[in-house]
C-alpha cells in the first residue's frame, strides 16, 4: 500500500521522471548545445550510473510514497539497451499504472517493437520542425527529420500512443506551427507546444525568444478554431485545446508565461541517482548514495519522504521577480535531469 507524502505547499508526490542516461545523439541548442557538450565532455560512466537493479529498488521506494506515473527520459533514453527490460519490470513487477518515455525518435523505429512488448503506455517524441534545414539546426547534427517521422509511424502502427513535443522559439520555428499542426492532426497525434524555458545555464535563453502559449493558441485557432478542454487530472502540465472539427487536440506547456508550480507533483531522478524536486533546481539529493550505503527499502522510502516533505520549490512563480531584480540562479542542465 502506498502512503501519500506532501510538501510544504501540500503538493503530493505523484509523478517520477527518471533520466537513465545523460548522453544523447542530438545536440539541440536549447538542451545540449554543441559548443558545451562537444568532444571531451565528461559524461557519466559506470559505476556512476544507476544499474537496472538499483533503478528498480528506487522506484519501488517511490511507489511506497504514492508515485503512480513514471516517465523515462535522458539524455536520449533509447541509447540505453536495458530500457525495455526496465519498462517490463515497472509494469509487471512494480505495477506502475502509467509508464511513458520521451525520445528524440532517432532510434524509435528499431526499438518500437521491444517497447510495445515491454508494456510501455505512452511515447512523447520531439519534433521541432518538418523542414530539414531547420530540423538539422535544431538537432545540432544536421539530421533530417524523415527518420524521426518514420519512427513515429512505426510506433503508432504497433498501437503505441504517441504525443509530439515541440519547443517553440521566436524567429526559429514559430512560423512552422500551422504546418506541424496540419501534419500531426492528419495522423491523430496530439501536439504539445512548449515555451522556450530557461532550463540550465547554457541554452542562451532570453525572454524575447519566448512565444507565449496565448500567442500559439491564437495562431493555431485562426486556422482551425479551438476550444479548451479541462485537465484530465489535477496537476496536468499541458493546458489542452481540441480542434472544433473533432480532429484532435494541441497542448500548451507554459512554464514562462503561465506558471503551474502550485500543482506540481513531479520528482526528477538524474542518471546518477540524485533527486531533484524542481526542473530548475540547483542541487539534488544523493539517493543512489543512500542505497549503496546499505539502506533497506523502508529506510530508502523514509529518506525520500523527508526530502519531499521539506520541498518549497516554485521557481516559475518566482522567475519574474528574480529577473526584475536582475538576479540569476545556477540550475541543473536539462540533459542531466531529463526535463
Amino acid at each position: 500500500m502506498s502512503s501519500a507524502v506532501r510538501d510544504q505547499f501540500n503538493r503530493t508526490l505523484h509523478d517520477l521522471r527518471i533520466s537513465v542516461t545523460d548522453r544523447c545523439n542530438f545536440r539541440c541548442p536549447y538542451c545540449m548545445p554543441k559548443e558545451v557538450f562537444g568532444p571531451g565532455y565528461p559524461f557519466l560512466h559506470d559505476p556512476q550510473l544507476m544499474a537496472l537493479g538499483e533503478l528498480v529498488r528506487i522506484v519501488r521506494a517511490f511507489r511506497a510514497l504514492g508515485v503512480e506515473k513514471v516517465r523515462i527520459t535522458g539524455g536520449e533514453p533509447l541509447l540505453r539497451s536495458d530500457v525495455p527490460e526496465l519498462i517490463r519490470i515497472l509494469k509487471q513487477e512494480l505495477g506502475v499504472p502509467d509508464v511513458a518515455l520521451t525520445t528524440n525518435g532517432w532510434l524509435l523505429e528499431k526499438m518500437a517493437p521491444a517497447l510495445r512488448t515491454a508494456g510501455l503506455d505512452r511515447l512523447n517524441v520531439s519534433v521541432d520542425s518538418l523542414d530539414d534545414a531547420t530540423a538539422g539546426r535544431l538537432n545540432g547534427q544536421g539530421f533530417k527529420v524523415a527518420r524521426v517521422l518514420g519512427g513515429i509511424d512505426a510506433a503508432a502502427a504497433l498501437g503505441l500512443a504517441v504525443k509530439i513535443n515541440c519547443v517553440v522559439q521566436r524567429g526559429v520555428n514559430d512560423a512552422e506551427l500551422p504546418a506541424l499542426c496540419e501534419y500531426f492532426r492528419a495522423r491523430g497525434h496530439p501536439l504539445r507546444f512548449i515555451e522556450f524555458m530557461d532550463v540550465g545555464n547554457t541554452n542562451h535563453w532570453s525572454r524575447d525568444r519566448v512565444v507565449s502559449a496565448r500567442e500559439i493558441v491564437d495562431l493555431v485557432g485562426a486556422r482551425w478554431p479551438l476550444e479548451p478542454i479541462g485537465p484530465a487530472y489535477r496537476g496536468e502540465v499541458a493546458a489542452r485545446y481540441r480542434y472544433r472539427d473533432g480532429r484532435g487536440e494541441i497542448g500548451l506547456i507554459s512554464s514562462v508565461t503561465e506558471p503551474f508550480c502550485r500543482d506540481c507533483h513531479r520528482a526528477r531522478l538524474s542518471a546518477d541517482g540524485r533527486l531533484f524536486t524542481c526542473l530548475f533546481a540547483s542541487l539534488g539529493w544523493d539517493v543512489l548514495g543512500c542505497l549503496r550505503a546499505g539502506a533497506d527499502d523502508a529506510e530508502l522510502a523514509a529518506f525520500l519522504a523527508r526530502i519531499w516533505q521539506g520541498r518549497l520549490d516554485r521557481y516559475s512563480d518566482e522567475r519574474a521577480e528574480l529577473l526584475a531584480r536582475g538576479e540569476s540562479r545556477a540550475k541543473v542542465e536539462m540533459s542531466y535531469i531529463g526535463g
